[in-house]
């Protein structure tokens, strides 16, 4: 019985790093090359392409070398924007609009006298950005236990709480009912803002639906993308999965015995790439 590969639903670059490696191109060739704060994506092959046509990737504020310099789709803080512009440094923003949502809605809470609860990873590059706009009245964590410590903290009453654009909406979910039981006493205040991307619960609920009927998942995307790894996670609760960043780390055994296999990639991840992956497949499955 011959391999049928099977493509989930919503896979290929999201809206947010659309806009940004257009905004990214689109400055480049107008001037001949430019640098970026930290990867402006978390995936190896874009970054390959992007630096053939002439992007520099700075790694830190100390490492840009020209006058003009352009964040990355994860955001900012407000705290680092006012220190590049004291440098006299020009910027030019790529920030994904729903991670721009999450930043508003933290300003907000924090404006508005809450304590803010992040639910995310607090070394990503988003959730640091985020996590500026609370003026220190803002944590972030992925521990489920924190909820059940919170009473120990010097946090106020009034608590909001938010998610990274691309967390697991159930693990959020699980996450929110926690402090429900836990934190939410007499007196208190719970404010809950949704600010899971909506393309991300889209890519999700596909791939889920894919893996259901397939014998064996490849997610394509970088290894150290959130998203990507998300997409891993949840489809490996179903069949068997492998994360790829390349076409290249394919092994042949994984196709042996497999008559169903889907894919589904990162929100970062390229046409080239997946395209790549597919080309490999075919002449794989010619050699199991």
């Amino acid at each position: 019985m011959a391999l049928s590969i099977e493509k989930a639903d919503g896979i290929g670059f999201c809206f947010g790093v659309r806009r940004a490696i257009d905004i990214l191109e689109r400055v480049t060739r107008e001037r001949g090359g430019v640098e970026t704060l930290g990867a402006v994506v978390h995936n190896q092959p874009v970054l390959q392409r992007l630096a053939e046509i002439g992007v520099r990737v700075a790694k830190d504020m100390d490492d840009i070398q020209g006058d003009t310099v352009v964040t990355s789709s994860h955001g900012v803080s407000p705290q680092l924007v006012e220190e590049i512009r004291a440098r006299h440094i020009n910027i030019i923003d790529t920030t994904c609009p729903f991670v721009h949502r999450a930043q508003i809605a933290a300003r907000r809470l924090a404006d508005s006298g809450f304590s803010i609860i992040i639910y995310g990873d607090a070394d990503h590059p988003e959730v640091q950005g985020v996590l500026g706009q609370t003026k220190g009245k803002g944590v972030a964590t992925l521990d489920i236990k924190f909820a059940e410590r919170l009473k120990q903290r010097q946090l106020s009453r009034r608590l909001g709480v938010l998610s990274q654009t691309t967390q697991i909406p159930a693990h959020f979910n699980e996450f929110v009912k926690k402090l429900i039981d836990s934190a939410f006493t007499k007196d208190s205040e719970l404010r809950i803002i949704d600010t899971i991307c909506h393309d991300i619960r889209q890519r999700q609920a596909a791939a889920l639906e894919l893996a259901n009927r397939a014998d064996l998942m490849l997610v394509i995307g970088g290894h150290t993308s959130a998203n990507t790894n998300h997409l891993a996670e949840l489809c490996s609760t179903i069949t068997k999965t492998h994360l790829i960043e390349t076409a290249e780390e394919i092994q042949p055994s994984w196709l042996q015995g497999q008559y169903h296999l889907g894919i589904t990639a990162g929100a970062s991840t390229d046409e080239q790439t997946i395209n790549e992956v597919l080309q490999r497949l075919e002449a794989v499955t010619y050699q199991v």
